[in-house]
């Protein structure tokens, strides 16, 4: 057989458990055998994490790793969302720190060119260090005079679409002559960069001299300078004009603090604000796995009087806990009034086919939470804005009224009934639209053994060669005078599948009826009666005269 081929009583991969190790690629250091697959399992005390190292790397190369490559994973093999980095070639792979206890190393070889391989080290960490997922040699925390504890490592190459950074030690004092650079971005990300504090306190001075945080609009210190921070003052919420951001903290000799907790977030895929009528987003990577230890929020902002329909077209997360059977792991909640403190609407996970959902505010907030370990598809969801509106009917006339405030960029014509010579009069702050059953494209239709008039109201919010008309399906029941008004057509062309009665929940901010009107309104109600008396009154009559004749 050919020297390479790996022999079938060749060892690799297994469990590390010991507090520290060392492993490397079989023959190392010579060369490793073809169509070879090895996993390393690395397992240490429950509340620390791996530190693992590369000390000597060669396999061969491929632009993609597409041949013989090596795979870090934080936590099990199995959970591709925890891939940290695929690696091939000769660069030495950057250290890593798991974000737990369990690490997994895969070794791959295919059936053509063999290298040396590789050979690494790994010991247990401070579980403190897990955000730090990709430490580079020269952007770790250094003691220029003390000797540094692991502890308070720091610092690090962050690709994640958000995470948290703290200042070693937090939230105890950190230490003194500490410099820690935390570089954020990179890895595929295309869009700029929010950084939010949620608490700080350092020791103060005239210009920031002795303790301090600096911001970089870019990767290194050549970038423009987005602030420099010190003192008890939390800094203002940052946003980079590029998908790279560098934070760089220093301490002097003496006088301390408690540091700081700073969350970053890429905006697009994980944060976005929508204030347009309709639109549409997914998780990140959809319909990749989507990353782990990610919080992602979508914030839907329309005029006052709006609500939001949401529609759920795929969803796929992390099952419910086996122990509570409730949405533990990874999880999307929805929230009424734009903030986690408003109403929550619900709580999704796992694998389900979802109704739609609508807001009882013109605001809606969507959050994603995922765990440590285990992605999955995600989802992808639209959504479209209910135009606040009044509609009432008699038993011959459809009466229709929406604030001109919540169509405020709209012509009255692009508003009709029908047809669009039935468009929407502007009278005082609505736009109104007042008709007989016999005209504008109503037509008489049997419901439920119930005879109903049966109308389209249509809203055109079309820009261009892009048309975008919504349908709202209108409808009175002349015997009771009782109108409904439900969305048919919004977050697509074809008609939704789900639609939702809308006027039981239609609230107008400000936009009280007045009772004149209404009453104004019912005037061929109140003539019909008057002629039922009348002819009832000419009978009564002519009996009355046949009897005395």
């Amino acid at each position: 057989s050919h020297p390479l081929l790996c022999p079938p009583g060749i060892k690799c991969g297994g469990v590390l458990s010991a507090p520290s190790g060392n492993f490397s690629s079989p023959n190392f250091p010579g060369l490793y055998p073809y169509e070879t697959e090895c996993t390393w399992l690395i397992v240490v005390a429950e509340g620390s994490s791996v530190l693992l190292s590369f000390s000597h790397f060669e396999l061969e190369y491929h632009d993609t790793c597409a041949y013989d490559y090596l795979q870090v994973y934080n936590g099990a093999a199995q959970d591709r969302g925890n891939l940290l980095g695929t690696f091939c070639g000769h660069s030495l792979p950057p250290p890593f720190s798991s974000a737990w206890h369990v690490m997994a190393v895969v070794f791959r070889s295919d059936r053509h060119v063999a290298k040396h391989g590789f050979a690494a080290a790994y010991k247990k960490g401070s579980r403190e260090m897990w955000w730090s997922l990709s430490i580079h040699p020269s952007i770790l925390f250094h003691c220029p005079h003390h000797p540094c504890l692991l502890a308070d490592a720091c610092g690090g190459q962050l690709t994640g679409l958000s995470g948290e950074i703290t200042s070693p030690r937090y939230p105890e004092s950190y230490p003194n002559d500490a410099e820690c650079r935390w570089s954020i971005g990179g890895a595929g990300a295309g869009g700029p960069l929010t950084l939010v504090f949620a608490d700080f306190q350092m020791e103060g001075g005239q210009g920031c001299g002795f303790d301090y945080v600096a911001l970089f609009d870019g990767p290194t210190v050549s970038a423009p300078r987005l602030g420099r921070y010190c003192g008890s003052a939390r800094p203002p919420r940052t946003v980079s004009s590029s998908p790279h951001l560098l934070i760089i903290f220093k301490s002097d000799f003496n006088i301390g603090g408690r540091g700081f907790k700073a969350h970053f977030y890429s905006a697009g895929e994980c944060q976005e604000v929508f204030t347009t009528i309709k639109g549409n987003f997914s998780s990140p990577q959809y319909p990749n796995f989507y990353p782990n230890n990610l919080k992602c929020q979508w914030s839907i902002d329309l005029p006052p009087g709006y609500r939001i329909k949401i529609f759920f077209l795929d969803m796929e997360l992390e099952g419910r806990s086996s122990l509570t059977g409730g949405c533990d792991y990874d999880h999307l909640s929805a929230f009424d009034g734009g903030t986690e403190n408003g109403s929550l609407l619900g709580r999704w996970c796992g694998r389900e086919s979802l109704a739609p959902i609508t807001s009882h505010s013109n605001r809606l907030l969507l959050v994603l939470h995922t765990d440590r370990n285990t992605a999955k598809r995600g989802f992808s969801i639209s959504y479209v804005g209910v135009v606040p509106m009044n509609v009432s009917c008699t038993r011959t006339d459809f009466h229709i009224q929406i604030p001109v405030q919540s169509l405020a960029q709209l012509e009255r014509n692009r508003i009709y009934l029908g047809t669009p010579s039935c468009a929407a009069q502007v009278v005082g702050r609505n736009f109104k639209i007042h008709t007989r059953f016999d005209t504008c494209g109503t037509e008489s239709q049997r419901r439920n053994n119930t005879s109903v008039i049966v109308s389209t109201l249509y809203i055109d919010f079309s820009v261009g060669d892009q048309e975008d008309i919504h349908q709202y399906e209108v409808q009175c029941e002349p015997k009771r005078k009782e109108a409904s008004v439900t969305l048919i057509a919004g977050p697509d062309p074809s008609r939704l599948s789900q639609a939702e009665n809308l006027v039981d929940a239609q609230q107008w901010e400000g936009e009280a009826i007045d009772a004149r009107e209404i009453k104004s309104q019912d005037t061929s109600d109140i003539v019909f009666i008057s002629i039922c008396i009348l002819a009832g009154l000419l009978m009564v009559i002519a009996v009355v005269g046949l009897v005395l004749l």
